[in-house]
């Protein structure tokens, strides 16, 4: 233990150090399975035992290890042709919103975002299926600055995906890592620009990623054997639960 807290920054317990790295492979997994649902729950636990300032900034350091291990692992099923201009919008939004700051009330962005992912996970939006890479990039320049109000941006993107592959459960999950390596990406590359010292983090967000990595294979081996019809109803399940505690921390918080 004496050894672990030398890695670990000052005052984080060598215990809970042991948890988050346990908690990381749990999460990965789950998300290399159902493609959604690991990184809000590794928030959460997070949440418990990291201090507010480092919350954020270490939090995604870890998923952008660990989506992009999900899509090195998963990469014959990324579709590219989806995952580009998502991209290329994800970093024309992310370059607009660090010169427009939009300062809204919390409660409300919840609530917004809740009732949103529960409604275009349970319609169709019309003719998403005919949106053109043009199209998908300007969609994504507004899911980006989405993303920077509300921070919680992977059941947004998750269903925003579900509405292209509708009935490829390994290319929504491998193309949705890809997504969230650029989210992610770009919210180190702010953090790091404001000062943040990840260097203190490092060993920690490392070995969080090396025990992600092991749940992103187990998971995906869970996701090979899972039955079409299986994934799509318990990805709506988890989806529409994410929500439902997104309108609930919002009226929380309202009350």
């Amino acid at each position: 233990m004496d050894a672990l807290a030398l890695l670990l920054p000052e005052g984080l317990d060598p215990l809970i150090g042991i948890v988050l790295i346990i908690a990381s492979a749990f999460t990965s997994a789950l998300t290399a399975a159902f493609g959604v649902g690991g990184g809000i729950a590794m928030l959460t636990l997070m949440g418990l035992f990291v201090p507010v300032a480092a919350l954020i900034p270490v939090h995604g350091a870890v998923q952008l290890g660990s989506n992009s291990g999900r899509a090195w692992h998963q990469r014959a099923n990324v579709r590219m042709d989806v995952a580009a201009p998502f991209i290329a919008g994800s970093i024309v939004g992310a370059v607009i919103g660090a010169f427009v700051v939009i300062q809204l009330p919390d409660a409300w962005l919840k609530l917004v975002l809740g009732a949103f992912v529960i409604a275009i996970t349970w319609t169709k939006v019309p003719g998403i299926d005919k949106l053109t890479r043009t199209g998908l990039a300007i969609g994504s320049v507004i899911v980006a600055l989405i993303g920077m109000l509300v921070g919680a941006t992977g059941p947004l993107v998750s269903v925003l995906f579900a509405q292209f592959f509708a009935n490829d459960r390994k290319a929504l999950v491998a193309t949705h890592a890809a997504g969230m390596v650029a989210q992610h990406g770009l919210k180190i590359i702010v953090f790091g620009l404001a000062g943040f010292a990840f260097g203190d983090w490092l060993p920690l967000i490392g070995a969080m990623i090396v025990s992600g990595y092991l749940g992103t294979v187990y998971g995906t081996k869970l996701l090979e054997r899972m039955p079409e019809e299986s994934f799509r109803k318990w990805f709506k399940i988890a989806i529409t639960v994410l929500a439902l505690d997104l309108l609930r921390r919002g009226l929380t918080t309202l009350a």
